[in-house]
């Protein structure tokens, strides 16, 4: 007789058990009922991913997140008063804000007055209230395996819905500011949906930030669409406290001649995932995918990218830097797949990782699975230590040592910086980094 094993529920396992069993029933949405419930007995079936699961190898979540936190209630006006200021960082982009405390649409912070023609902007709660449901999606992706996603499926309160008519061509940036505002220690369940139509274009900065000392939660994830021959340009800055723990989720399908940007600026949290699962599912589409961390201490910082060549005559470029200081870990997982038939993809990967500090440790894994035979595909990954010529070079013209290290580690940023077309936004990101500099010296 074969006695079935069960594995020891962690106390977050069981605190999050219990917090569904006690919410299910007041979520938003009861058309999403049943989805709620099947992604949740996923997880009760699976657990917290951990260690011996591939993707999650480097980022042992069921280790790293010893509780749960209670979810989020409804940010009061002490939490809406020091959400005000946030996302400062890009004013120069004169950015439509909408803003969300505790996970909370907040209107009188947001900016909803005159919608550009073909530009639709709704708060996910207010739609999953009068009856509304998620945009529905080309298809199911990669990313529902994904347990982090499916935790976020279950407990999904707010967000926002953008919608961008066939055509349309949005000028102004949208800027989705995400505050963590609150005091006492809580979990932040978001999940928002972007749908570029044929023809259009948009551009979205993302950034989340909350304050120091405090040990909240945050599980964030971006359903996105980007129609046939579109444009669509993002931009996510992570600035959380010191003690946050924050997953962040893409879940995206490209169109055909469709050309997607996204670059990730990363220097907050303690532990933090950020991953993307994107499909390039029409012919001829053009996807630059980039990312910038600069780490310290002991924060652990993971980035795992999965990228999907479905179909014909598709480019990809990927570009991630990470600069560890301290003693953290730095971690990007990237796998490109190339699907039998997806003849003349061109996709080239690239890692590197600057290591300021012994005790520092950066863990690359490159992967490319290619089934068609007329193919351009790479990757490479690097990692080490400042270059000493190069610093000797700087230091015998009169430069100061510190002031030399921070010359190169800005130029090491910079060219994955450098992608952004955004001026503005541009500047932002490279102002960020000389912050994180001088506060490390």
């Amino acid at each position: 007789m074969t006695a079935e094993i069960m594995p020891i529920k962690t106390a977050a396992e069981t605190s999050l058990a219990a917090a569904f069993a006690e919410l299910k029933a007041r979520l938003p949405g009861g058309a999403l009922a049943a989805r709620r419930e099947a992604a949740f007995r996923r997880f009760e079936t699976e657990g917290l991913p951990h260690r011996h699961v591939e993707a999650w190898k480097y980022t042992d979540l069921r280790n790293l997140m010893r509780d749960a936190k209670p979810i989020a209630g409804p940010p009061d006006a002490a939490a809406k008063a020091r959400a005000a200021s946030a996302g400062a960082m890009f004013a120069a982009a004169a950015a439509r804000r909408i803003v969300f405390v505790d996970g909370a649409f907040v209107p009188e912070l947001s900016d909803l007055a005159s919608l550009e023609r073909g530009l639709k902007i709704a708060s996910l709660a207010h739609e999953l209230g009068r009856g509304g449901t998620l945009p529905r999606l080309p298809e199911a992706g990669p990313a529902e395996a994904d347990m982090a996603y499916a935790l976020n499926t279950a407990f999904m309160g707010d967000g926002a819905i953008v919608e961008v008519a066939d055509g349309a061509h949005i000028t102004r940036p949208l800027h989705l500011v995400f505050v963590y505002g609150s005091e006492p220690a809580a979990a932040v369940f978001s999940r928002s949906a972007v749908i570029v139509g044929a023809g259009a274009s948009l551009t979205l900065i993302e950034s989340h930030e909350g304050p120091d000392g405090v040990a909240y939660q945050v599980n964030a994830a971006l359903d996105l669409v980007v129609g046939d021959r579109a444009r669509f340009d993002r931009v996510t800055v992570n600035r959380e406290g010191r003690d946050a723990l924050h997953l962040a989720t893409l879940n995206a399908f490209v169109g055909a001649k469709a050309e997607l940007f996204d670059m990730s600026f990363l220097t907050g949290g303690s532990v933090v995932r950020n991953q993307l699962f994107v499909k390039s599912a029409g012919a001829g589409s053009s996807l630059n995918l980039n990312g910038a961390s600069l780490i310290a201490g002991r924060q652990h910082a993971d980035t795992s990218l999965l990228l999907d060549h479905a179909v014909a005559g598709c480019r990809s470029r990927e570009l991630f830097k990470s600069v560890l200081d301290g003693a953290s870990q730095g971690v990007f997982q990237g796998k490109i797949i190339v699907r039998p038939g997806a003849q003349k993809t061109d996709a080239r990967m690239m890692t590197r990782a600057l290591l300021l500090s012994e005790d520092a440790e950066a863990d690359n894994k490159p992967e490319l699975e290619i089934f068609a035979d007329d193919v351009q595909c790479g990757h490479g990954a690097t990692s080490g230590a400042l270059d000493d010529n190069l610093k000797f070079y700087l230091m015998a013209r009169g430069i100061p040592e510190k002031e030399a290290e921070t010359l190169l580690i800005q130029s090491f940023v910079g060219e994955a910086i450098e992608t952004v077309a955004h001026e503005a936004v541009r500047d932002a990101l490279m102002e960020a980094t000389l912050q994180w500099l001088a506060e490390r010296q």
